[in-house]
């Protein structure tokens, strides 16, 4: 039977070269669009790690002012504490989350490096986002004045740069100026969203004399609103009269990182649709022309005493091994991407989308020969014969 079908197809190669030529095509693309929703929504199903929902971000910006500028940072430190409705205010860098902004480095240990998020914080931020400890502590004030820089690192970091060892306590280097010293371990930290990897991250004390880190992140009590937005405006800009004054809201800027990512998911999904619609038409109207030009093959069958169910197989195996000739082809191209670790993706991430995109195609093509090869079953011998 099978050869029998190799035979069939052989014998019409220029018509169903092209058919598999959108087969595979319709393949490439499903696998390329299912590798980023499966990305996606592994990531998704990660925790994200801290809290973000009543957090806000003052951000100032000093503009020409160079006049004693980490004074002046303390002391807006020091009002917004004061304001009963913030629970915590923190301290960083200009890398807050879900802010485009991002900032890293390569450290070493042990001659293995990994290109790590920096972020520079004060001793408050694990409280501001309830960040929860894995192991050892969050740095205190007293650990601005060690030898090496404290430094807390998320779970990922620990798992490439010391795998089964204990970090704690461990110094690991930037240059041959610059070490830190690992006094504490987090699990997840995504701070550019659920739908982004969980990559290494580490958070280093943020020192008195920090001029150029003027982030304050605010956590409020819930209810507070617009009012006490304007009113935070107006007493910082009395405090900083030339400076820039910037309020957001974490869960907002969350909202706007996670349209960014699923507008291109979106786009490339109509693409692919349009296309698989392309392929499903043509399909049907290749396989409805098959059936018009071999009615009297069908009918010798069928007076032969093929059944109905061999003449509907006939013509789904077809369509079947020219499916399976366009994933073989498919499967060539899409292997790369797992083998080669391009975009340094999990190789299950691509093993799930060539499967999924697999089971597509196949029901696709199914579908689409179905009807005609049971109006081709259904051919009587002496109609299609007295026709020939």
């Amino acid at each position: 039977m099978l050869r029998h079908l190799f035979k069939l197809i052989w014998n019409k190669k220029g018509t169903h070269s092209l058919l598999i030529i959108e087969i595979w095509a319709s393949f490439m693309v499903l696998f390329g669009v299912l590798s980023l929703i499966v990305y996606n929504v592994s990531n998704y199903m990660e925790p994200i790690g801290f809290e973000y929902e009543s957090v806000w971000n003052l951000d100032l910006d000093n503009n020409q002012d160079t006049t004693k500028v980490a004074a002046k940072l303390q002391r807006i430190m020091q009002h917004v504490k004061a304001y009963p409705e913030v629970e915590s205010v923190s301290r960083m860098s200009s890398n807050t989350p879900f802010s485009a902004n991002q900032m890293n480095n390569s450290v070493t240990y042990n001659k293995v490096s990994v290109l790590t998020d920096q972020y520079r914080t004060d001793e408050n931020f694990s409280t501001t986002l309830s960040l929860p400890l894995a192991a050892g502590r969050w740095y205190k004030k007293e650990d601005k004045v060690a030898k090496s820089i404290p430094i807390v690192i998320n779970g990922k970091m620990k798992e490439k740069l010391f795998e089964s060892e204990n970090p704690l306590g461990r110094i690991i280097k930037k240059d041959d100026k610059t070490s830190f010293k690992v006094i504490g371990v987090i699990d997840n930290f995504k701070a550019k969203g659920e739908f982004m990897a969980n990559d290494p991250a580490m958070f280093e004390v943020l020192t008195d004399d920090n001029d150029w880190d003027s982030n304050f992140l605010m956590r409020v009590k819930p209810g507070t609103d617009a009012d006490f937005e304007a009113k935070l405006v107006k007493d910082v800009a009395v405090m900083l009269p030339g400076w820039g004054i910037e309020v957001s809201y974490l869960k907002e800027s969350r909202e706007n990182r996670h349209k960014l990512t699923l507008v291109p998911v979106i786009i490339f999904l109509i693409v692919s649709g349009f296309l698989l619609t392309n392929v499903a038409l043509g399909l049907f109207g290749i396989l409805n022309l098959s059936i018009a030009r071999r009615r009297g093959e069908i009918g010798l069958r069928r007076a032969m005493g093929a059944t109905e169910g061999k003449v509907a197989i006939q013509f789904l195996g077809e369509i079947w091994v020219l499916a399976a000739f366009s994933m073989i082809i498919g499967l060539v191209f899409a292997a790369q991407f797992p083998i080669m670790n391009v975009f340094d993706i999990a190789s299950g991430i691509y093993v799930t989308a060539i499967i999924a995109a697999s089971i597509i195609i196949f029901l696709i093509v199914t579908l689409c020969a179905w009807y005609p090869s049971r109006q081709a079953s259904r051919i009587h011998p002496a109609v299609a014969l007295h026709e020939e």
